[in-house]
């Protein structure tokens, strides 16, 4: 595929994670898509290339399947606010795209190809899923690769499914891309929802890829907005929070607050621009921020930039977040389940039956990679 632009630098814009839901829905199915979007619509026109990620399949689907958290979907008619939006390419590589199996993976392509949308990051099987997308605008080869972390939408083998985390396999496509390409974009859904900072693990897995041949990578899930940084001359985006994600009684929230990044290509560099935005903020639709409110964005963005550019802090913050999450992964950990005995439990009623030496095997199981294979293979997580 081939896209021109008059402007000598390629500009491509990449947005957060996409989920019709609620009033939004409603609102598009009823064809004012410029009644929640027109006041964004411009920061996509005139690009080269326009990626979002698309965080629910679009199926009238009934069939859902087993899996821990919600079943997100979105009517298939939905697809019309990215047309309108002048969406090139969507990225299917997440921890939603499968809650309706084969059938809802099958019909959001379909959806997509009737639209003439790209899709990457999923495919009938893992070597499909893993493919790059490739595109050439103004005779440079750009390649996009999407991977997201393991989750139930991921795909291992000959089945369908999402493109997932594997530092091995990622490396390699990584390098592949960037024999062919001369801009390698390396889109990764994941992190650790509502926490508005890389992990110290994720923050290695993004410099890992840029050291792989990345020239950027930019991340969306965890539903509020993250810093960024640049390392070895290439951009990180640790998380860009909603574009679209309307949920009732989610306002003036993190929630409600993300960016949109516009990657500007030249002969020698990247440039970047951060756009930031409100959505779903006590009324549907997205809106540019401005005035005070873009001043406040900026102040907390770049006050998340310092934090991720100080391996200590970051650490520490990281511990305190992991502690204030004690009390519900000790609940996940307990044999207690259903609506009545793990609300005992998480009162205090119920006792823990997690003994110490409990604890340091199931420590030991996780924290070890042979042990964890085996976790895997019965839980019938592969």
């Amino acid at each position: 595929m081939s896209l021109m632009n008059n402007d000598n630098s390629i500009n491509i814009s990449v947005a957060g994670d996409f989920c019709p839901l609620s009033q939004t829905e409603k609102i598009i199915l009823q064809e004012n898509k410029e009644d929640l979007f027109s006041c964004i619509a411009n920061i996509f026109k005139n690009n080269d290339l326009n990626i979002i990620d698309l965080e629910s399949p679009l199926t009238h689907s009934l069939k859902g399947i087993d899996k821990s958290g919600p079943l997100l979907k979105s009517n298939p008619d939905s697809i019309q606010a990215l047309n309108y939006l002048g969406i090139n390419l969507v990225s299917m590589s997440n921890n939603h795209i499968m809650d309706y199996g084969c059938d809802g993976l099958n019909d959001t392509i379909i959806s997509c190809e009737k639209a003439g949308i790209h899709i990457v990051g999923v495919g009938k099987n893992l070597s499909e899923a893993r493919h790059p997308f490739f595109i050439k605008i103004k005779g440079k080869n750009i390649a996009v690769i999407n991977v997201s972390e393991n989750e139930f939408s991921s795909t291992y083998g000959d089945y369908s499914g999402a493109n997932p985390l594997n530092l091995i396999d990622n490396y390699h496509d990584i390098v592949n891309a960037r024999n062919t390409a001369d801009i390698v974009l390396v889109l990764y859904h994941g992190g650790n929802e509502f926490y508005n900072l890389p992990s110290p693990r994720v923050k290695k897995t993004c410099r890992f890829f840029v050291e792989a041949g990345a020239d950027a990578v930019v991340m969306h899930h965890t539903h509020v907005y993250s810093g960024y940084e640049i390392y070895h001359n290439s951009l990180i985006f640790y998380g860009l929070g909603n574009f679209n994600y309307d949920i009732e009684g989610k306002v003036n929230e993190p929630w409600n607050y993300g960016y949109t990044v516009r990657l500007i290509i030249s002969d020698n560099k990247i440039d970047f621009e951060v756009l930031p935005h409100q959505q779903s903020n006590g009324y549907p639709g997205t809106f540019l921020l401005y005035d005070n409110e873009k001043t406040l964005f900026f102040n907390r963005l770049f006050e998340l930039n310092r934090i991720i550019q100080d391996d200590v802090e970051l650490e520490t913050r990281f511990h305190s977040f992991s502690l204030q999450q004690e009390r519900l992964y000790d609940m996940y950990l307990q044999p207690y389940s259903g609506k009545l005995l793990a609300p005992l439990y998480f009162k205090g009623i119920l006792p823990s039956l997690l003994s110490k030496r409990k604890k340091m095997l199931l420590l030991n199981l996780i924290r070890c990679e042979s042990h964890r294979d085996i976790l895997l293979n019965i839980l019938k997580i592969v």
